[in-house]
């Protein structure tokens, strides 16, 4: 794994979850206005946040809403 920034695996769960929510919220800015390799290293460093945090919460809460089940209901 090639990292920019720090190693995913060396951050607390507090400042996992601080990058990721802000890797998010800079989704757009990126994808809209940022070259190629922005982008594309934006699209990397994500990958690497949530893989971690996906290794760390296996167990994580799955909303009932966010499944194909759930979205049938919504659409009855």
């Amino acid at each position: 794994m090639t990292t920019m920034g720090v190693d995913p695996r060396a951050l607390e769960d507090e400042d996992l979850f601080r990058e990721l929510r802000h890797i998010h919220e800079t989704r757009s800015e990126a994808l809209f206005h940022g070259s190629d390799d922005a982008l594309e290293r934006h699209t990397s460093r994500t990958e690497e946040l949530e893989r971690e945090y996906l290794e760390r919460f296996p167990e994580r809460h799955i909303d009932p809403e966010r499944l194909r089940s759930g979205a049938r209901m919504r659409g009855l």
